[in-house]
């Protein structure tokens, strides 16, 4: 077949390959899955037709036209599917073994936000007058001795957890983002949010409301604390990337670790999604017992650092030498 006479029969299909790629623009599915078939069928014909336009004719108009548009067939038919792939291996495995790598940041930051909790909640029991000044007054109701928690209203009740929801996401934020500062706004946002979880803790246990303390922060706080973990570990990686970049520039360091403190920000924004549905459905909880609210802490805490354990268990950079006491290992 000429040339000319294989252009003019094959540019139908070319016209049409065309027009589905502009309207599915980055998203092919929303052609449906018969023109998304039809779609691959166009591209596979066009790449065809272009080897043999680069064989017979590699500089005419026809030619330049078909690399371009076989070149926009390619990005919409496997791009999209790659990107897809990626977002769903992320969440799946490589968001897991983020934070598994990370094992001695994780480390030091349970040591710090526990440890400052600890002695938080023996200064509670032990001084509660001065302890009470640390504390900040949206959460002093609950400090109230006898059992208080159940005489607050059920918007008493909500605004306190909302407070305390509140609260651990900011911290979760600064300590994501404090790494930037060396790590010591990381170190200083676990230890002063410690300090407030052992302090209200050891009040409310001192004033007999122990159980009330329980009932209101454990079935949304398990995760959110892990969350934090998580947050305090991705600052103090990212801070001891500038201190000690080992092998790498600085620079370089700093970059890696930055883009891989953002992955976990995205990564966690889901599950603290989660512990703020339950933070809203927590008075149904209540409801059903402290069982419930335990079990359901409980339940959550186990289900995500499971998934760490599970599928984290892989190493996320194998070829790289571990640099740092609180970062990768």
């Amino acid at each position: 077949m000429r040339l000319d006479r294989f252009i003019a029969a094959r540019s139908p299909d070319w016209h049409e390959l065309e027009l589905l790629l502009r309207e599915a623009g980055r998203h092919p599915e929303r052609l449906g899955p018969e023109r998304v078939l039809r779609l691959g069928g166009l591209y596979r014909s066009a790449a065809a037709d272009l080897a043999r336009l680069r064989r017979n004719a590699p500089r005419s108009p026809e030619t330049v036209r078909l690399e371009a548009l076989v070149r926009q067939g390619r990005q919409a038919v496997y791009d999209a599917r790659t990107r897809r792939r990626s977002l769903v291996r992320f969440f799946v495995t490589d968001y897991w073994r983020l934070i598994a790598a990370r094992r001695k940041a994780l480390l030091v930051a349970f040591v710090l936000l526990f440890g400052s909790a600890a002695l938080a909640a023996l200064w509670g029991v032990h001084d509660p007058a001065a302890a009470t000044g640390v504390v900040p007054h949206q959460f002093r109701p609950a400090l109230q001795p006898g059992h208080p928690w159940r005489d607050m209203s059920p918007s008493q009740q909500a605004a306190f957890t909302s407070e305390v929801f509140t609260n651990n996401i900011q911290v979760t934020l600064v300590a994501f983002a404090g790494g930037i500062t060396g790590g010591i706004a990381t170190a200083l946002a676990l230890l002063y949010n410690g300090l407030l979880f052992g302090v209200i803790g050891g009040l409310m246990g001192q004033a007999g409301n122990g159980v009330g303390f329980v009932d209101l922060v454990t079935a949304h706080g398990v995760l959110e604390l892990s969350c934090i973990l998580v947050g305090g570990a991705a600052g103090l990686s990212l801070g001891w990337s500038i201190i000690s970049p080992g092998l790498r520039t600085r620079r370089a360091s700093l970059q890696r670790e930055a883009v891989e403190a953002l992955l976990l920000v995205l990564g966690t924004a889901p599950w603290l999604v989660i512990a703020g549905i339950v933070e809203g459905n927590r008075a149904n909880l209540s409801e059903a017992g402290l069982g419930a609210v335990i079990g359901t802490g409980v339940s959550l805490g186990v289900v995500y650092w499971g998934l760490v354990l599970w599928r984290g268990r892989v190493r996320v950079f194998t070829n790289e030498p571990a640099t740092s006491p609180v970062g990768t290992s």
